[in-house]
């Protein structure tokens, strides 16, 4: 068996059509400084024509080529979405395909916690020996399912895709993962559906959202740290789910982390649910901030 799950390749990518904050403030009651002030992000990238696959197959030709390896040697791949493009069959599947991979091959739906759920059963995979080489794909297309005339969530949401390569290694990789779920909130962030969308649109609480964030993404992180044995002040990066610019700094302050040692890139594409930090991640590694042997190997980075 693997003593580790390790990272050996990062990509993403963002479909180029971008709505600004000037722009939604042509149709919806709001401006630049509102949402900027609130959020932190100025910019979403939306699709056109293209699918929650098509992103992902881009992000994962990337991480694959940072990696070195082909597809063909991957013996898993988990695809993290809440937009797959259809019912059946699963988008990983499809997007197995696209890339010429042969293995197992399967969606994982937990919203924005997504990708740390997939990449925590990657973990497992490796650990237990059941598979040496997986691929872990976030991605969305969430402005499928956003009200465009709903000023709560039509600042907040866009459209991208992330992906790590993982392999079994006697490195140091992955050193603690602590998953967390409840169900006692699901009206706070929801799915509702209408007669407009079959789907249905987004909709959520903002400030009950904020509270419950702030308070299980600090737990998790302080327990995270506490299980590592490691402190905040050792860290060099925290790469949090880029939802809100106030729960970053809010979770950031309460764990003791200066936000210069933390991974910001919402501005640029807002909330991408489980595409968020994959992609994150990845704008980090390739300009440069996050590199192999940081404060004695790669245990000086967090994942929220």
């Amino acid at each position: 068996m693997n003593k580790f799950a390790r990272i050996i390749g990062t990509g993403s990518y963002l479909p180029p059509k971008i709505i600004t904050n000037d722009d939604l403030s042509k149709t919806v009651d709001t401006s630049d400084e509102w949402i900027t002030s609130r959020t932190g992000i100025k910019e979403r990238h939306i699709v056109t024509n293209e699918s929650t696959c098509d992103l992902g197959v881009i992000a994962a030709n990337n991480a694959l080529k940072m990696a070195d390896i082909n597809a063909t040697e991957l013996d898993l791949i988990i695809l993290a979405t809440t937009t797959p493009d259809k019912i059946f069959p699963a988008t990983a599947t499809i997007l197995q395909k696209a890339i010429g991979a042969n293995c197992p091959a399967f969606d994982l739906q937990s919203v924005c916690a997504g990708f740390v759920f997939a990449l925590t059963t990657a973990e497992q995979y490796i650990k237990t020996g059941a598979a040496n080489k997986i691929l872990v794909v976030g991605s969305e297309t969430l402005s499928r399912i956003v009200d465009w005339k709903d000023r709560s969530t039509a600042v907040l949401f866009g459209d991208g895709a992330g992906a790590v390569v993982l392999t079994g290694s006697e490195e140091t990789g992955i050193l603690h993962s602590k998953l967390f779920s409840d169900g006692s909130h699901l009206s706070s962030l929801q799915v509702s559906n209408n007669t407009i969308n079959e789907t249905g649109f987004i909709e959520m609480a903002g400030n009950e959202v904020f509270k419950i964030a702030v308070n299980h993404l600090s737990s998790l992180a302080e327990d995270t740290l506490k299980a590592c044995n490691i402190d905040s002040v050792d860290l060099d990066w925290m790469v949090p789910h880029q939802a809100n610019i106030r729960i970053i700094s809010a979770v950031a302050k309460r764990i003791k982390v200066p936000m210069e040692k933390v991974v910001v890139t919402l501005e640029k594409h807002g909330n991408t649910s489980a595409a968020s930090i994959p992609l994150a991640l990845d704008t980090a590694v390739r300009d440069g901030r996050i590199q192999k042997g940081q404060n004695k190997s790669d245990r000086s980075h967090v994942v929220l």
